[in-house]
């Protein structure tokens, strides 16, 4: 059975009609945002981490009509004229990113961890936290902590006026 739905995917205001049964990771792949990457399929390794409504959610068990009226956003609508997003950026500067097949959901959970705790102070333990519904064999995390630190403090730091919009998304 199929159905209508409307929701924004990147900005963007979009009508699909949608299989019922199908996922939103499948529905997304099918309309060529394939940065949503599916890994376990079981909600497990946070692959196919999207934001709905600025919430990460596993895409592959979040069902597709579930999306409407939703804002979605996916790893291609982060970077802005071809420049990477700030958390993008942080994740190269820390060394953050090695095979990058886990990277984009990764990165969809920081940015929605950054923009929860702008302008207050969050410990490590709350990043990890944040981010263990994401899997990584490569990288063994520490990058990734430190991206988010850096965008943090970035946040913060008036002495840099340059970036101290840094994580904040256009």
């Amino acid at each position: 059975m199929n159905r209508n739905i409307s929701c924004t995917i990147n900005g963007k205001s979009v009508t699909l009609m949608v299989d019922v049964r199908k996922s939103l990771l499948d529905i997304l792949r099918h309309n060529g945002h394939t940065g949503v990457k599916e890994g376990c399929g079981v909600g497990e390794c946070g692959a196919c981490t999207v934001l709905v409504d600025n919430v990460p959610v596993d895409a592959c068990l979040y069902l597709a009509v579930w999306a409407d009226g939703r804002t979605i956003r996916t790893i291609e609508g982060e970077s802005r004229n071809g420049k990477l997003s700030e958390v993008q950026q942080a994740y190269l500067d820390t060394g953050a990113v090695q095979c990058g097949f886990c990277t984009p959901g990764l990165v969809m959970t920081s940015t929605a961890f950054v923009e929860k705790h702008k302008g207050g102070s969050v410990s490590r333990e709350q990043i990890r936290k944040a981010h263990a519904g994401n899997l990584c064999r490569c990288t063994g995390y520490e990058g990734i902590i430190r991206a988010v630190e850096q965008c943090l403090s970035d946040q913060d730091d008036a002495a840099r006026p340059e970036q101290a919009k840094s994580c904040e998304l256009e």
